[in-house]
């Protein structure tokens, strides 16, 4: 699912591919549904959705956009490529976060700060399931951080 960063990205490519004389939702609608013969009419109410960024169209109508606006349909969807060779990442090494990623982290440690003892076990295992059982030097073992929390799940 797109956040809302995404959303907000495909609005603004949307608004600056547009022709000058598209002024909203409803003219959006009416020129775009002159080549959309795949489904029921867009809704001017849909349209403007698009252009204020709180939803993204399907495949088929992000196409036809692309195709109308002269666009490659991927960069209208997820903008332009990243710059540069992405390397591949060698057995065990893992890709440096991102100022988002320490931020989703930390909302979910807070999170599961929360939890009881058995929730946070039944997290853990979760994760462990996920990620094959492999874990991220901390210094502490999740076990250890379980018994400074408080009793542990087993009680």
């Amino acid at each position: 699912m797109p956040t809302s960063k995404e959303k907000a990205a495909f609005a603004k490519r949307l608004k600056d591919s547009l022709p000058k004389d598209i002024k909203g939702g409803t003219d959006l609608a009416r020129e775009f549904n002159l080549l959309y013969s795949n489904g029921p009419a867009v809704s001017p109410q849909t349209a403007h959705k698009w252009l204020a960024g709180t939803t993204i169209p399907k495949r088929d109508k992000l196409q036809v956009l692309a195709t109308w606006l002269q666009k490659d349909v991927h960069w209208l969807h997820y903008g332009p490529t990243p710059s540069g060779k992405a390397k591949p990442l060698g057995r065990g090494e893992k890709y440096p976060m991102t100022p988002e990623t320490v931020e989703l982290v930390t909302q979910m440690a807070n999170r599961f700060a929360g939890l009881s003892p058995r929730q946070r076990n039944l997290v853990e295992e979760l994760i462990t399931e996920f990620d094959g059982g492999t874990q991220q030097e901390t210094g502490t073992a999740p076990e250890d951080a379980s018994k400074d929390k408080g009793p542990s799940a087993e009680s």
